[in-house]
């Protein structure tokens, strides 16, 4: 006859063997640029769908004059965090200024990094140059001092700096490509590297390259194909995700530009997708 005290035992044991299999939740964040329209026309409710489909954080593309998408960021991060997701990242920035504009640009930083630190945010990503960053190499040294400049005010503040990438920056200028330029002339203490899975492969260079070049330095990731993810047949996510520790990745980013369906329909689709893959923990 078995013991209570014996019973309790393998219960535990069940229990703990149970906990040990189970699967762990994959950590996947939105970019909210995917559903820009939706942002639009009704914040609160979008946020809770983006909830329900299974994300655990999302990076904003709409800060403005010290609000996120027209609230305060306290109240923006509550909604966030009642709809069981975190303010993780954010999208957002300047272009390089003159010199005559660079106190004011460096007071716009000032107030956009106290913003992003009061609600808690942990990376600040600039998605874009100005037509300069595309132009000499001359003009490409200065975008990555102030990127360094940029950075370490992030960090002062305790904020990680990054730089998204589209495919420009893998075109060639006075025999170098950009992007390698702006890896080796950012300081890694300040600057990040935020690599987006498409627009490498349609600036034709492979991601695990870069990886193996520049280890450690992709600390965030945008997933993205060229409508929903698996959908073109054409991205090679595996590649990469079997390479995350070399990149130094802590965190992946699904993106939506382009539709098949409606916005929230794709949206989920694409994480429906990440969440079945098995080279995705």
């Amino acid at each position: 006859m078995i013991r209570f005290s014996q019973l309790l035992m393998l219960v535990a044991v069940v229990v703990l063997n149970a906990c040990s299999t189970a699967p762990s939740k994959k950590e996947i964040g939105l970019q909210l640029w995917s559903l820009r329209d939706d942002m639009k026309k009704d914040v609160p409710g979008t946020i809770q769908k983006v909830g329900e489909m299974g994300f655990t954080f999302i990076e904003a593309a709409g800060y403005s004059n010290g609000q996120f998408y027209d609230m305060e960021p306290l109240a923006f991060k509550k909604l966030l965090n009642d709809n069981g997701l975190a303010f993780t990242s954010s999208h957002t920035g300047k272009a390089l200024p003159e010199a005559d504009q660079w106190d004011e640009t460096m007071q716009w930083w000032d107030t956009c990094i106290d913003a992003h630190k009061t609600a808690g945010v942990q990376y600040l990503v600039q998605p874009f140059m100005d037509a300069k960053g595309y132009g000499s190499l001359e003009d490409l040294k200065r975008y990555c001092d102030y990127f360094n400049a940029v950075g370490e005010k992030c960090r002062q503040n305790g904020i990680r700096f990054g730089y998204h990438n589209h495919d420009g920056e893998f075109e060639d200028v006075d025999g170098v490509v950009r992007y390698d330029y702006m890896l080796r002339n950012t300081d890694p203490e300040k600057v990040f590297f935020q690599l987006d899975l498409y627009w490498i492969m349609k600036g034709e260079k492979l991601a695990t390259e870069y990886f193996k070049n520049y280890p450690g330095r992709f600390a965030l990731w945008h997933v993205k194909d060229e409508k929903e993810l698996g959908q073109s047949g054409t991205m090679d996510f595996a590649a990469s995700f079997n390479n995350a520790k070399l990149a130094g990745m802590e965190h992946y980013i699904i993106e939506v530009e382009r539709y098949n369906y409606e916005p929230l329909e794709s949206v989920k689709k694409s994480i429906d997708f990440l969440l079945a893959a098995e080279y995705v923990k």
